[in-house]
């Protein structure tokens, strides 16, 4: 009798202890409140004046750096492209001294014919995504959702050419360009040219396979039990599940295929069907300054505008972490 009511007043005392060291009787707000003090800078530092003071510069000048180096050079260019070519040599860095020559934009667009060369960069970079975005969901799909017995096969290759340095292939690639095998005609001069090795993206296909990976299998059985095929759970199930990293797949794929120089340049050797990247360069020697400058910023339109609509999925999905639980 005397041992069971010692054991009751043990217990009774515990929890006393933990009553006085957490009244309201859970854990999970005292290990909030340990976080929330384990930081550089304590609660009872920050209430300091000269700490806040010293944070403040700290984060006006953390973010004026990161205005100057990421605005600057795109502000600049802006304000160059409506500039006269003198006022840009003498005075680069002067609001419009002489004032604002708006013909720049007007002569980059008519007389460097940049309407043109923005229009087959549009038709570049939409089938340069349409065809990435296809063989990347597709591929991802195949390895991640369906799993046939050789999938890990196929995943260590693809993981195996992200390791093969791209100046090692263009060769063998061009090569293959100019005389596809199965007696295809060269496809110098064509798009397919730069769309099918664009779309042979190992990055990609990992990308999209690692996403699908974290989707819940629970939806896919129960879709199967509804009798939706391969076809069918792809187009209505993991599709609309995976918006997010198309986004992501989508700003890479434009973003590379709007910025690409070298491959563009050996394989659409006509002018007429030659993007803004390539055909920039070549006119550069034979154009003022200022209407040159103006060309430059006509051409960083799309990539601004692709950040703008797209900044949000791409800063959630960027780390991957957002799959769909429950």
């Amino acid at each position: 009798m005397t041992a069971s009511l010692n054991a009751a007043q043990r217990k009774e005392g515990m929890r006393g202890f933990l009553a006085r060291r957490n009244p309201s009787g859970g854990r999970k707000r005292d290990s909030i409140d340990d976080l929330a003090e384990r930081t550089i800078v304590s609660e009872s530092e920050r209430r300091r004046r000269g700490t806040r003071f010293g944070m403040a510069l700290t984060h006006v000048f953390l973010v004026t750096t990161l205005v100057i180096a990421g605005l600057g050079p795109i502000l600049w260019l802006a304000k160059a492209a409506v500039t006269p070519t003198q006022d840009t040599l003498q005075q680069p860095f002067a609001l419009w001294p002489n004032g604002i020559d708006w013909a720049n934009l007007s002569a980059a667009w008519n007389d460097i014919h940049i309407d043109q060369f923005f229009f087959n960069t549009i038709v570049l970079a939409a089938g340069a995504w349409f065809a990435q975005l296809f063989v990347a969901t597709t591929a991802g799909y195949a390895l991640s959702v369906l799993r046939p017995k050789y999938a890990p096969i196929f995943n260590g290759l693809v993981l195996a050419t992200l390791f093969i340095p791209g100046i090692v292939l263009l060769v063998p690639l061009y090569l293959t360009i100019v005389r596809p095998p199965f007696g295809v005609p060269s496809l110098l001069n064509n798009y397919l040219a730069v769309w099918l090795p664009m779309a042979a993206n190992a990055f990609n296909i990992l990308l999209v396979k690692r996403f699908f990976d974290n989707l819940p299998r629970e939806i896919f059985e129960a879709a199967k039990t509804d009798g939706a095929g391969p076809f069918r759970l792809f187009w209505s199930v993991v599709l609309p599940m995976s918006k997010p990293i198309l986004g992501v797949v989508s700003v890479f794929a434009i973003i590379a295929a709007w910025k690409d120089y070298l491959w563009p340049s050996l394989v659409l050797r006509d002018p007429a069907v030659q993007p803004l990247s390539v055909r920039l360069p070549a006119v550069q020697s034979q154009t003022e300054l200022d209407v040159f400058l103006a060309a430059l910023a006509i051409a960083t339109l799309i990539p601004i505008a692709m950040f703008l609509v797209f900044q949000s999925v791409f800063l959630r999905s960027a780390g991957l972490g957002g799959a769909v639980k429950g």
